[in-house]
């Protein structure tokens, strides 16, 4: 897929040896791997089937494949050529160990928030469905991800978290520790659907980089873009904050490709970071 992709060639790990030119034109490249993101070219023209039902395709034959946290069964990828060869591969994702992450020292109100605002993050969430559901054959991801600011990692993917002794959602995002005021880049292009002060995330915006792949971007000081804008790779998207559920200043960095939540360390250069290893 891409420059900045941990390229794992899958063909190869997922079996078979690809015999007529037209087969040899399916590829996939990233992570089969809970949290990973895989994408796909095939010639233009083609369908392609995941368990069964169809999923986008670009004009120029590119689609995307994700593995949520919790994966563990098989899936059926196919591909209908336009010269009617059929190209198919069972994938079946490596699975992980997650880290638990005790956080304490969090305001009561926001553990286990009060009654007064369960409307507020009712309708928070809504909108932040309703922002997910944008979902065209762009495809701005196809030349990778950068790191959206440099910094030390605080928080990873799929951690449990212990919020003062109470057990929540795993996270899902990766946390990049960072001082107030310190921009945030976007990661690669894409179009801002939605920007929001949220009761557990602050000041958050949403990027939708094409086929439904949707970076989030949390507890933000400053907000420098507007809901509808188009966003190029590296530029200013606003700043490391503190707002809404957070201990200290930094960047909760997350991604989704529809409902299914990915890692975004999984598509970086671990090297461009002097701060963090890799996973």
């Amino acid at each position: 897929m891409v420059k900045r992709f941990l390229h794992l060639l899958v063909l190869g790990l997922l079996g078979g040896v690809l015999q007529s030119p037209a087969l040899a034109s399916v590829s996939l490249d990233g992570q089969a791997v809970q949290g990973g993101l895989l994408a796909g070219q095939a010639p233009a023209g083609s369908e392609v089937k995941l368990d069964g039902e169809p999923i986008m395709v670009s004009g120029d034959g590119r689609f995307l494949v994700a593995f949520g946290r919790d994966d563990t069964a098989t899936r059926s990828l196919q591909v209908n050529l336009p010269d009617g060869n059929q190209w198919q591969r069972e994938m079946r994702p490596r699975q992980r160990e997650f880290d638990i992450q005790h956080i304490d020292g969090l305001p009561d109100e926001q553990v286990t928030p009060p009654e007064e605002v369960l409307e507020r993050i009712r309708n928070e969430a809504a909108l932040a469905r309703r922002a997910r559901e944008r979902s065209d054959a762009r495809t701005e991801w196809v030349d990778g991800f950068s790191w959206p600011l440099i910094g030390r990692i605080t928080g990873v993917y799929g951690s449990q978290r212990i919020l003062n002794g109470n057990p929540r959602a795993p996270h899902w995002g990766i946390d990049i520790a960072a001082p107030t005021g310190t921009p945030v880049k976007a990661p690669a292009a894409g179009i801002v659907t939605l920007t929001h002060d949220m009761y557990f995330s602050g000041l958050t915006i949403f990027l939708d980089h094409g086929h439904g792949l949707i970076s989030s971007f949390l507890h933000l000081s400053e907000i420098h873009v507007e809901e509808g804008q188009r966003i190029e790779q590296g530029e200013l998207i606003g700043k490391v904050g503190a707002t809404g559920r957070a201990t200290g200043p930094h960047l909760d960095w997350r991604m989704s490709l529809g409902d299914v939540r990915i890692d975004p360390a999984l598509l970086l250069d671990w090297d461009a970071n002097p701060y963090a290893d890799a996973p």
